[in-house]
């Protein structure tokens, strides 16, 4: 008996070594595939492109008086030299650093000092050694906002405005609807359904938009697919667990609306950071449209959030946290978006976002249709739906 005992890690530390072995070895044949092209210049091809394949992503533009700067990155798969800088068709002199050659993924900062003017559009075009051209814009020039106690207090307000108030007003129906009967409580979570939809939707399509202006390499789709996907199945996963702990119904729906408030503070969060960004490239304007656009909208997010416990009676505590969680990411995204502008980010936040509504949606249309077993109301149903998807579509006309 001993003997089998002290046996068996060895047979198991034999079998681990060739069950890797046999994983390896595919990677092994493969690599000598590859060497084996390589060695013969592509099968004997010999094929090489007709002209250079180069692209280059602008990441940032700051304005500083009489001062231009461009953050640039490499995304082509070679390296290039940037020769020439044009502004509105005038060549202008330029300085690169670290250097005028990136490498692939090499970032760059171009220093242009030019007599820019207040509100005036500029169209930058930048040429490479090879004689490729890339261009940037400037809408409206202004100094761009730079990291300050003022203007993070600035930002930390403006996400209060656009998330945590109109979340928070949002909460302040529940003493209403706790009159709700059956039918006016089954319509309340359709509509939720409804409202998340349309948010997953346009987040989705928000960031398909963006993903066009990433360089190839970051795969802006690829992105996307990542950010819905995994957001989709972690708050599944999140779910189910917390179901499995044998909760009670109420207990259960208090936790549908805190899932509610993380997929709608998930969405604010690219919502904050539309709106950071567009203050920051000095599109103040915009900026302001945008904040009293997503006000008039995010109260809907409160009705969505309280829907599921509008039977229970949840604490003042309980209110409060699902109003912040679904609120104060939006502060978060003011932040990043007003300071650190990413394109990549951006395009992931979104998609994170989308996945987040959608998996919400997906766990209150569960919701409905158990209560459909007993009383089942399919007009009901549809015309929640269709409401909370055209409540968003008519407050969509303040912000787009």
């Amino acid at each position: 008996m001993s003997d089998s005992t002290l046996s068996t890690p060895a047979s198991r530390r034999s079998l681990d070594v060739k069950t890797i072995g046999l994983m390896l070895l595919p990677l092994v044949l493969l690599a000598g595939v590859i060497a084996l092209f390589l060695a013969t210049n592509g099968a004997g091809l010999h094929v090489e492109p007709a002209a250079p394949i180069e692209s280059v992503t602008f990441e940032r533009t700051i304005l500083r008086p009489g001062e231009i700067e461009l953050h640039l990155r490499n995304t082509s798969p070679q390296a290039i030299t940037l020769a020439a800088v044009n502004i509105n068709d005038a060549i202008w002199p330029f300085t690169a650093a670290p250097g005028a050659s990136l490498p692939r993924f090499g970032q760059a900062v171009v220093q242009l000092n030019y007599p820019w003017v207040e509100g005036e559009a500029y169209a930058i075009r930048l040429f490479t050694s090879n004689a490729i051209a890339f261009d940037a814009e400037i809408p409206v020039a202004t100094t761009t906002v730079t990291p300050t106690g003022n203007t993070l207090l600035s930002f930390t307000l403006i996400g209060l405005y656009v998330g945590v108030i109109p979340v928070l007003l949002g909460l302040c129906w529940f003493p209403a609807l706790k009159q709700a009967g059956p039918r006016l409580f089954i319509f309340l979570m359709a509509l939720t359904v409804g409202l998340l939809i349309y948010l997953g939707i346009d987040a989705t399509s928000e960031a398909l938009e963006l993903a066009g202006e990433v360089g190839g390499p970051f795969q802006g789709v690829g992105l996307i697919s990542i950010g819905i996907v995994v957001t989709f199945m972690l708050l599944d996963a999140v779910t189910r667990r917390q179901v499995s702990l044998g909760r009670s119904e109420a207990g259960q729906r208090l936790t549908l609306a805190y899932m509610i408030a993380v997929g709608i503070g998930l969405h604010n969060l690219g919502e904050g950071l539309a709106i950071g960004a567009s203050y920051s490239v000095g599109a103040a304007a915009l900026g302001t449209f945008l904040v009293i656009g997503f006000i008039i909208q995010n109260i809907t997010e409160g009705l969505g959030i309280i829907a599921p416990i509008v039977k229970d009676q949840p604490s003042l505590r309980n209110l409060a946290f699902v109003g912040l969680i679904g609120g104060a990411p939006a502060i978060v995204g003011a932040w990043i978006g007003g300071f650190t502008y990413s394109q990549p980010l951006a395009v992931l936040f979104l998609a994170i976002g989308a996945g987040a509504v959608f998996e919400v949606a997906y766990e209150v249309a569960r919701l409905i249709q158990r209560g459909a077993a007993k009383n089942p109301m399919p007009l009901t149903t549809f015309a929640g739906v269709t409401a909370g998807m055209l409540l968003l579509y008519v407050t969509g006309f303040f912000i787009k």
